[in-house]
């Protein structure tokens, strides 16, 4: 049997600098930053899966949405990483459709442990930066997942700069 890519929505949100919101995993005792994501349930679209992974990892809600990825990017589970033991063992990685948020609520709205505790901590980073702070297997989509949105953001960190 061939596996297939779970289906998969990933967030970048932004402040109104312009600044990605990062979250530390609370599963890994290393540094391993990433931006919010979550499988997309049977029958749900892709932005609605988006806006409800967002909310479930951080307690965000006040979002305006920015842009949306053109297409699909995959990414294969690694072998030699345990924490993807159930997943591993029907599909082969993930397939993702990727928002780009702008957050419009108060910092006090973020809340890492209201509802699922997958991270312990968050900071905002530049955008150029991501990438080189997420594990290796997600890099190349994180590479281009930054590349495709960069013009929005410098877009939003221009507008408030100007």
């Amino acid at each position: 049997m061939t596996k297939d890519y779970r289906p998969n929505a990933g967030i970048m949100l932004i402040n109104a600098d312009g600044r990605v919101f990062m979250a530390q995993r609370s599963d890994n005792r290393d540094p391993a930053w990433q931006m919010p994501q979550g499988g997309i349930d049977e029958n749900e679209d892709p932005l609605t899966a988006a806006k409800r992974e967002l909310f479930e990892e951080t307690n965000v809600s006040s979002v305006k949405l920015i842009a949306e990825s053109t297409h699909w990017y995959t990414y294969d589970f690694p072998s030699d990483v345990s924490f993807f033991s159930k997943k591993k063992k029907k599909y082969k990685g993930q397939r993702q459709k990727w928002f780009l948020f702008l957050f419009t609520g108060d910092e006090s709205e973020i809340d890492l442990q209201a509802h699922d505790k997958e991270f312990s901590d968050w900071t905002w980073m530049e955008a150029q930066s991501v990438p080189e702070h997420i594990v290796s297997f997600k890099r190349g989509v994180y590479d281009a997942v930054v590349s495709e949105f960069m013009p929005f953001i410098e877009a939003v960190a221009a507008q408030k700069a100007g």
